[in-house]
């Protein structure tokens, strides 16, 4: 097999094309993995309108959501539990820190090392080709660290698992333990916010309120467990939801507040929180300017970057062990064929759908 078909942004804002992209040799350690499902993700949609911010240099592969079956290995590998890896095993993989930068060896915080490797994003004409999951096949380099998904975790979960469902677990952690008197609101009911309201639900919130759109999302994150949900499009005047939330909250304002929309949802959401509350910033993109002196006293504000390999297995063990309790099934809404990948990139810009996948 000298080459395989792969979505290929040409041009910004422009359709994608299917070209066929060729197979590289493997590095001692790396794997080929033939793609199930390439779960979309926002960031998709912004890298397709336009260059991000850390310059993308076309053509590129789009998708950094993968799952799949192993098809080549070279040489012997292990999961990120020691056990073997042969070929035939469904898995996901990390992204990969240096291991050797300031950030990496002496702060450990991988997730900011400059020389991070991630997907979607690379050069489809240059060597190793296949770094974006919207393709047939992905090369997974020596460095990565492999997940083994379970029977319980369908293939698109899984690949939600790669980026949006990881990122709310490095959140939850870094925002710690959720006693049973808080009250959580989440700005944002996509995928995100849909994953959050269902892991704050299950780590023990008093409440948990969901301000969104559009509505047929929220109707998707009442099933993962909200108490309440207020819709952007129907109250849109922001005095009007900070007083939805404080008449749930005894007055006071939210204990904590998850941001998983973008920025521009930052200054409001602090307007949702308690003095002394915990904000969690994960959603990207946008940008807005904060008053320091409206700050709520004594309050802690964690900005949350992407994941460590032990997130990847933390939403994948969550997916699988509380399969019968939230119906996570619910926010893959939309499935494409690889030649519909255009049809799935709009539907996503427009907010058609909570989540799309493209099945192989």
């Amino acid at each position: 097999m000298n080459d395989c078909r792969a979505a290929v942004i040409t041009a910004h804002n422009q359709p994608l094309e299917i070209q066929r992209v060729s197979v590289p040799d493997l590095e001692p350690g790396a794997l080929l993995v033939r793609i199930a499902a390439s779960t979309l993700c926002g960031t998709d949609v912004h890298r397709w309108h336009g260059p991000l911010g850390d310059g993308d240099s076309l053509p590129i592969i789009t998708g950094h959501e993968p799952c799949g079956y192993v098809e080549e290995i070279n040489g012997e590998r292990t999961d990120i539990l020691g056990n073997p890896v042969k070929r035939g095993d469904r898995l996901v993989w990390s992204y990969v820190a240096c291991g050797s930068c300031y950030y990496c060896s002496v702060a450990l915080q991988p997730c900011i090392c400059p020389g991070r490797a991630s997907w979607g994003h690379n050069r489809s004409d240059r060597f190793p080709y296949l770094l974006g999951s919207c393709a047939e096949y992905m090369y997974v380099p020596p460095p990565c660290l492999i997940i083994k998904v379970p029977e319980e975790v369908s293939s698109a979960s899984a690949a939600a698992s790669a980026c949006a469902y990881r990122t709310v677990m490095h959140g939850f952690e870094r925002l710690g333990a959720i006693k049973s008197n808080e009250i959580v609101v989440i700005q944002g009911s996509g995928p995100l916010g849909n994953f959050a309201t269902a892991v704050a639900r299950d780590h023990g919130a008093k409440r948990v309120l969901v301000i969104g759109a559009p509505a047929a999302r929220l109707e998707v994150t009442k099933r993962m467990g909200a108490d309440g949900v207020l819709n952007l499009e129907e109250v849109i005047d922001p005095k009007d939801r900070r007083q939805w939330v404080r008449d749930h909250s005894d007055g006071r304002g939210a204990d904590i507040v998850i941001q998983v929309a973008n920025n521009t949802a930052v200054p409001e959401g602090l307007t949702l929180l308690r003095d002394g509350g915990r904000f969690v910033n994960i959603g990207a993109g946008g940008n807005a300017n904060i008053s320091v002196r409206s700050l709520p006293q004594e309050m802690t504000f964690h900005t949350i970057r992407s994941g460590e390999p032990r997130h990847w297995l933390q939403a994948i063990d969550f997916l699988a062990s509380r399969k019968k309790t939230f119906p996570f099934e619910e926010m893959i809404s939309a499935s494409y064929t690889l030649e519909q990948v255009n049809e799935a990139l709009q539907a996503m810009a427009s907010y058609r759908v909570v989540k799309a996948v493209i099945n192989f």
